[in-house]
């Protein structure tokens, strides 16, 4: 059976549209469960967004029974805010507790039409593998000459995992001391890849982010990530979200995104290879890490000399 997809939603009506209408243009969209998990509002302004979110989640539902282009679609509405970890952490758990892999989108990863064929091959593949604990459909690093990698490295955009994976070695950390007890300098030096990628300053946020104690679990358990060499989805939300700043300017003045791209729009035949992390791999993508993948324009590279002249 194809693996069920869990949907994290909040208060953007327009993603959650572009996100479920390319899901369900996926090949394997009609022998796929949907679970979506819609946070509730904060004050009457976000509780009037997430209301537009959730009209669109039973249009959606609506149409899903007249033309079964899913499985089925399962809706769970909070009815208050959990913020996203909550949601996600608990929506993860109940879904794992009917099946055996899961495959998590939140609600702007737009994916190609292949996404669902390659995460159900690569959970077929590499079921009896424990080494490999985490799915990718997006990916820093392209290579038209191969289907699939692997990295230590974990991406929440648009990912997949196994029930025992997840069960056992999952752990919401409290406290940065909590997350990084029994870690050696080299360890943290490995999770940041030499500081290009300074990820555990995230452990000072209450909550801490669901999915840096997820890469920290992979790191602790010598886990390796499987990656496609052609990306299969699109962040349709880097401008604004929950982990991410809103500017006062167009976001496309200052800054882009090197990794922001066109899905693979053709399968990607994926076929077992031993797992492990490739020296040459590691490189490029201590490369494509560097500034969090963003590239800036002359205004914001002027804008953050004079930031750090203020500082």
């Amino acid at each position: 059976m194809s693996s069920p997809v869990a949907l994290f939603v909040y208060n953007r009506a327009d993603n959650t549209r572009a996100t479920l209408r390319a899901l369900l243009n996926n090949t394997l969209a009609a022998q796929t469960d949907l679970y979506v998990f819609s946070d509730g509002g904060k004050d009457e302004k976000s509780w009037a967004e997430v209301n537009a979110v959730r009209a669109v989640l039973h249009e959606v539902e609506e149409e899903v029974a007249c033309t079964h282009s899913l499985l089925s679609m399962t809706i769970v509405e909070r009815p208050v805010n959990f913020y996203l970890e909550r949601n996600i952490i608990e929506g993860i758990a109940a879904v794992l507790a009917k099946h055996e892999t899961i495959i998590v989108l939140e609600d702007d990863i737009v994916t190609a039409p292949y996404f669902l064929q390659f995460m159900n091959d690569a959970f077929s593949l590499y079921r009896d593998d424990p080494r490999v604990m985490h799915v990718s459909g997006f990916t820093r690093i392209e290579d038209p000459h191969s289907s699939s990698y692997f990295t230590p490295f974990m991406a929440g955009w648009g990912w997949g995992t196994w029930r025992d994976r997840w069960q056992q070695h999952f752990h919401h950390y409290a406290s940065r001391a909590e997350a990084l007890q029994g870690l050696t300098p080299q360890d943290l030096e490995e999770l940041e890849y030499g500081g290009k990628f300074p990820c555990l300053k995230h452990l000072d946020r209450d909550p801490i982010p669901w999915d840096i104690c997820w890469g920290i679990a992979i790191h602790r358990a010598h886990g390796l990530c499987l990656y496609p060499a052609r990306t299969l989805v699109r962040n349709i939300g880097l401008d604004a979200g929950t982990h991410f700043r809103r500017f006062p300017i167009p976001t496309r003045w200052i800054q882009r995104f090197e990794y922001d791209r066109e899905p693979y729009s053709r399968p990607l035949t994926l076929k077992y290879q031993e797992p492990h992390a490739d020296p040459y791999i590691e490189s490029a993508l201590a490369a494509a890490l560097h500034d969090w993948g963003i590239r800036y324009t002359l205004l914001g590279k002027l804008l953050r000399w004079l930031k750090k002249l203020m500082s």
